[in-house]
């Protein structure tokens, strides 16, 4: 396993510190925190470099001074460090500067540890590094999972549906005011950062994950998304989305497995609705070969007849009886009633026919007018 799957458990180590402050993935804006967090470790380690030096000198100064052992030097002087004052005043002129500049230091370096602690816990700074180690290590044990490049609307759509069907997420965006808590909601982790990074994507898992969708709202940064992706790992599925018809060439030629234009989708899905409402779902398998949905309408021809009576040159693969009974390849001598829906594979042609027969009373056929 590589080295972000090493993360052994609490405490945070110094080395563990570093890790999350030069982790490409976790990104931009929370860089400062983590910055800020090394210099504390920093701190503090000057200030118990410099408290066991202040302590060392101490101890030699009463040695020096007083004659004592140095055990009894070194107690003495860490007593005057603490201002405890358990142990009698020093007799000796010495002994007094010893233990006046062992007050005056002491007292100053233990006040600015005091602080230097307690800022790092009241500024939030831990609960960020836990946050961020439980992110790494969170992603590290993930395999099969999909990577969302972009957040937008269409990548939480993607998400819920993912979600829903059991698959495990890394959501990846370069705006987190606007996206993260999205991601949290749906127990995603959350990486900052350009998706078409190399860094950022190995830092999701992309070697070991089962798909990537690059779903940003701008084209040429999902070609980017798909170039690298690919590059990284020729062999994984890339599904990337294209805002306008000739961005579409472009990913295909950068690698992406299947292309998603919503807005043209959704367009051709409305005039396809308004054209032939009976026609509650469509699948294309090929320019000229598909498969509908086709509902048998109130009052349409095709109700009261039998399959093999309005199939044509269409084949009839399932019906869904108004009672939401399913049949799989059904007789040809099923009769149809309204309110069924047919489940029909063929050429365009065939099934504008099939469409027809479906179309509600009193509708004109669209013919071959379609969306």
């Amino acid at each position: 396993m590589s080295d972000q799957g090493q993360l052994p458990g609490l405490p945070l180590r110094r080395s563990h510190l570093r890790r999350i402050a030069e982790h490409p993935g976790l990104g931009g804006a929370r860089a400062a925190l983590r910055r800020q967090a090394l210099q504390f470790i920093e701190r503090l380690a000057i200030l118990v470099a410099a408290i066991c030096l202040l302590l060392a000198a101490g101890t030699v100064g009463y040695v020096l001074s007083e004659g004592t052992s140095v055990g009894f030097g070194f107690i003495w002087a860490l007593d005057t460090v603490a201002t405890v004052g358990s142990i009698p005043e020093p007799t000796s002129t010495g002994g007094q500067i010893v233990k006046v500049g062992l007050i005056v230091l002491g007292v100053g370096t233990l006040f600015y540890a005091l602080v230097t602690v307690t800022e790092f816990f009241v500024s939030g700074h831990l609960a960020g590094l836990l946050e961020e180690r439980r992110v790494l290590k969170k992603i590290d044990s993930l395999s099969n999972h999909v990577l969302i490049c972009g957040f937008g609307r269409v990548g939480r759509q993607a998400a819920r549906d993912l979600r829903a069907a059991g698959c495990d997420l890394v959501v990846l965006d370069n705006n987190p005011e606007r996206t993260r808590e999205h991601a949290e909601a749906i127990g995603a982790p959350f990486i900052e950062g350009s998706p078409s990074d190399d860094e950022v994507l190995l830092s999701a898992g992309i070697m070991r994950a089962a798909g990537v969708m690059a779903c940003v709202d701008s084209d040429a940064e999902n070609i980017f998304i798909t170039l690298t992706a690919r590059e990284l790992r020729s062999e994984i599925t890339i599904v990337a989305r294209a805002s306008v018809e000739d961005s579409e060439s472009k990913l295909r030629r950068a690698g992406a497995d299947r292309i998603v234009s919503p807005y043209r989708e959704s367009g051709a899905e409305m005039a396809r609705s308004i054209l032939h409402p009976q026609v509650t779902g469509v699948v294309e398998v090929a320019p000229e070969y598909r498969m509908e949905e086709i509902e048998v309408t109130v009052g349409c021809s095709g109700a009261g007849r039998t399959l093999g009576e309005v199939r044509g040159e269409s084949t009839i693969v399932a019906l869904r009886r108004a009672d939401g009974v399913v049949r799989t390849q059904p007789p040809p001598d099923q009769v149809l009633g309204e309110g069924d829906v047919v489940v029909a594979i063929g050429e365009v042609q065939a099934l504008e026919q099939l469409e027809a027969l479906m179309a509600p009373a009193g509708t004109a056929p669209a013919g071959t007018a379609r969306a």
